[in-house]
């Protein structure tokens, strides 16, 4: 089992938004289990919280623009890759602008910052989703494809072509994310002259210059151009080096743009809210596709854990037999729902039914086809969290057990005479002066038949 991380205490940064050009502070503090990455705007009165979820992705012009109740992230990008990177799962970023600083254009500063003050494990099991099947998304505009590949480990290649020869085609590949540091971190962001003259006349970058983003010139630089250049960077003089870009800055790889389009893939799937365990293939990635597969993803994962059935040992000897149930619950045949307890911890419990053509109630229900009616589902349910209940006094054979609400019911599949019904019962809060509140699931032929939020209190007899 791998464990949840977090940083071990705060730490801050300080700079500027590469498009608000505004000064910003940003804070990176320890966060709780299951906490994600979370960004607060520490302006704003409330200091509202902004969560790293696809479904907040309002914007994808220049970077990824997360935006809930009103509220903006700016540029969310290389801040979430560094933590994916570090391999940090829960952590609590606060802002006193709308975006994080840019720095070099790339996530290294931030990587520096998290080695700074540490990873430590956390008392819960990471969240792992594990890529069973081939899953793509296309952007049919700009012939954009991501896809997502079962593999042992999380993997990313990128392929971009801009159709440009200062840049031409370049590939970049992470086989294990260990190597995010020393392989992808410090890739700076770019951008081509066409775009930059676009963005300078839009009152856009101004807190861009040559020292965080690399400028290919894939046009010939007119003489307005480079005065506007040399006011917009505040250089005296503004020259092109042979590879094609503007002076002051360096290439870190020859590759350094495909590099740079792995750590968005990375900071952008990081939306998805849960650990990926697959190869990820993009072609021609930008902000949008990222984004719009992380929502594909999302709603895959989602789904999936809600249909997910649950795996036990049928043939096992269970916790429970008939006889021991009997003992705790007052309920007797016909209306005896639950066959087995096969497991029970202090949240949750497991149990069975063996559905039969001799149950009393296909006599009157659909006796020509027939079906087991939901509201006996939700009783059986009810009756296998009873058990859980009951275990937590000395005298259950002394009390019984009344339902004080039922939420959200689903019917999603037909149970039928021959069926093995298994019920799966979460407690959604701990049980307090008797009262239970919990999630209910039940499942039939490796599928989720029934759900429903119960809510139960035993009393004396």
């Amino acid at each position: 089992m791998v464990k949840q991380t977090t940083i071990k205490s705060e730490i801050s940064l300080k700079g500027v938004g590469l498009h608000t050009g505004k000064e910003v502070t940003m804070t990176f503090k320890p966060a709780p289990v299951n906490n994600g990455y979370t960004f607060v705007r520490v302006d704003l009165e409330g200091q509202p919280v902004v969560e790293a979820d696809a479904n907040y992705v309002v914007n994808t012009q220049r970077g990824t623009n997360l935006e809930k109740k009103g509220v903006k992230i700016q540029t969310s990008e290389h801040v979430l890759a560094a933590f994916v990177g570090c391999d940090v799962d829960n952590v609590i970023i606060e802002l006193d602008a709308p975006e994080p600083p840019i720095m070099d254009g790339s996530s290294k500063f931030f990587v520096e910052a998290i080695e700074t003050v540490g990873v430590e494990e956390q008392d819960a099991e990471r969240k792992v989703y594990i890529v069973k099947e081939v899953i793509s998304y296309t952007d049919e505009a700009t012939g954009s494809e991501i896809i997502l590949m079962p593999a042992d480990d999380y993997q990313v290649t990128t392929m971009v072509d801009f159709g440009t020869k200062v840049l031409g085609t370049q590939n970049a590949t992470l086989k294990n994310i260990k190597d995010f540091k020393s392989e992808i971190a410090d890739s700076r962001t770019f951008s081509f002259l066409h775009e930059l003259e676009a963005l300078l006349q839009n009152g856009l970058i101004k807190g861009g210059d040559l020292n965080n983003a690399i400028v290919y010139v894939d046009k010939e630089i007119s003489p307005e151009t480079m005065e506007s250049l040399k006011v917009a960077f505040g250089k005296e003089s503004i020259t092109v080096k042979p590879n094609g870009i503007l002076d002051n800055l360096t290439l870190h790889y020859p590759n350094e743009a495909a590099r740079h389009k792995l750590l968005d893939v990375i900071g952008d799937l990081a939306l998805i809210g849960t650990r990926i365990r697959g190869k990820v293939i993009a072609n021609k990635p930008g902000h949008f596709v990222n984004t719009q597969f992380a929502k594909k993803i999302s709603k895959i994962i989602k789904a999936e854990q809600r249909n997910q059935v649950p795996v036990y040992d049928l043939h096992k000897e269970p916790l429970m037999d008939i006889h021991k149930i009997m003992s705790m619950l007052p309920h007797r045949p016909p209306f005896l729902l639950v066959d087995k307890i096969l497991e029970m911890s202090e949240n949750h419990v497991v149990g069975l039914k063996n559905v039969t053509m001799n149950e009393s109630f296909f006599i009157g229900h659909f006796p020509g086809a027939p079906v087991m009616p939901g509201v006996l589902i939700v009783e059986a349910m009810a009756q296998t969290g009873g058990i859980l209940i009951l275990s937590t006094v000395p005298d259950p054979e002394n009390y019984l057990t009344y339902f004080m609400k039922i939420d959200n019911v689903k019917f999603k599949h037909k149970v039928l005479p021959g069926d093995t019904l298994v019920f799966n019962c979460n407690l959604i809060s701990p049980i307090r002066r008797g009262i239970c509140h919990m999630h209910a699931g039940a499942y039939a032929n490796g599928k989720l038949v029934a759900e429903a939020e119960l809510m139960a209190q035993i009393a004396k007899k």
